[in-house]
């Protein structure tokens, strides 16, 4: 059985992530020993997903790496958090609507996400994903992002073996070497972060436009797939009544959820969906060499909380600038906070949501033993 890895998108969200892989650490028999030996993050999760597969060859040494980070997270190690910063970005944005005729390039992206790639470059060596692939720690590593040229989803994927590209309608996968710049671009969240041009065209958030998340792990031979979510998967269907104008950060945060969480709900529902059509099928005609579907074991580990209910408490952490901004457009209250909890990277949120992670996860422990390491 080869296990695959599925990291998805949501900014500071991702911290989530971390504790469940904390978790996971703990209920192995060998510490050291990679569990995931394909790994796909998006958003995100591109970069949770990459410093997995760079200490690939020793899994605890990549958990205490990512708790380092993902505790010690402030705003101003992602994007320009300071007065000139907030104010530069807020007067191309001003300057581009009130007097777009003057203004001859239009503004990129809400934030300046400069001081991510900084940490990026001086924190993580992505020369040790080959390391870890020659030693045989690591099968293949794949980072999704979005074509805004396009309209693609590109899986670029880094692997072992003999593994051809793929393509499918509105994807394609694309062999190369994972670098700074595809993670940055699978992260780019939409209006929030700017775009990074890769080859040919700009590409952003790598959660848009992706159709079938579980997929790029199954083309490159998962037979079993762990999904770790950075949101609820299913929420309680209340229809609420409100007399109030929807606000900017409303509308945003809703936006956002959409693109991070229901195209991964809808492939968990048609990857149970073949499993259940597989096992109506007769024993001979599943073993045929000209059969293409195989049965894929999905565990999927999400929030047991509103993470924007949990944003919602920690958000005046952020620096007074931000808090002007998001003000501004209505994310500072209980309404607005999804759109916060994708920027909060402060870390009384971001452990907040390790805690979160861990223990969602050791509640399940048992179940998670058995499907690791069956």
């Amino acid at each position: 059985m080869t296990t695959g890895l599925i990291l998805t998108g949501g900014g500071a969200r991702a911290a989530y992530q971390v504790g469940v892989l904390k978790a996971i650490g703990e209920l192995l028999p060998d510490k050291r020993a990679n569990p995931f030996p394909i790994i796909c993050g998006t958003s995100a999760g591109a970069i949770n997903a990459a410093s997995l597969a760079c200490f690939a060859r020793d899994y605890s040494q990549a958990v205490r790496y990512l708790l380092e980070v993902w505790e010690n997270f402030h705003a101003h190690h992602v994007y320009r958090s300071d007065a000139v910063g907030i104010a530069r970005t807020g007067a191309h944005w001003l300057g581009a609507l009130m007097a777009g005729w003057v203004v001859r390039t239009g503004p990129k992206s809400l934030l300046d996400n400069q001081p991510l790639a900084g940490l990026l470059k001086r924190n993580l060596d992505l020369d040790e994903i080959n390391r870890s692939l020659d030693a045989g720690a690591l099968e293949a590593l794949c980072i999704t992002a979005s074509g805004y040229a396009s309209g693609q989803s590109v899986n670029f994927y880094q692997c072992r073996g003999d593994i051809s590209p793929w393509a499918r309608s509105q994807r394609v996968a694309c062999r190369c070497n994972i670098t700074y710049a595809h993670l940055l671009a699978s992260s780019a969240i939409p209006f929030i972060f700017p775009a990074v041009k890769l080859n040919r065209e700009y590409f952003g958030d790598g959660s848009m436009r992706q159709l079938a998340p579980i997929s790029p792990a199954i083309h490159l031979g998962a037979t079993r797939v762990l999904v770790i979510g950075a949101g609820r998967i299913s929420e309680p269907n209340e229809r609420v009544q409100s007399d109030t104008y929807p606000s900017l950060a409303q509308i945003a945060g809703h936006a956002l959820s959409s693109i991070f969480l229901d195209s991964l709900n809808v492939d968990i529902e048609r990857v149970q969906r073949v499993n259940r059509t597989i096992a109506l099928l007769p024993e001979d005609r599943r073993q045929s060499s000209d059969f293409a579907l195989r049965p894929v074991d999905v565990l999927v580990i999400a929030p047991s909380e509103r993470l924007d209910t949990i944003a919602a408490r920690h958000v005046r952490r952020l620096p007074w600038p931000v808090r002007v901004l998001l003000r501004g457009i209505g994310a500072m209250n209980r309404k607005g906070s999804a759109l916060s909890s994708y920027l909060l990277f402060e870390p009384e949120y971001t452990r907040a949501l390790i805690d979160l992670g861990y223990k969602d996860t050791m509640q399940r422990a048992e179940e998670v033993q058995r499907f690791l390491l069956a």
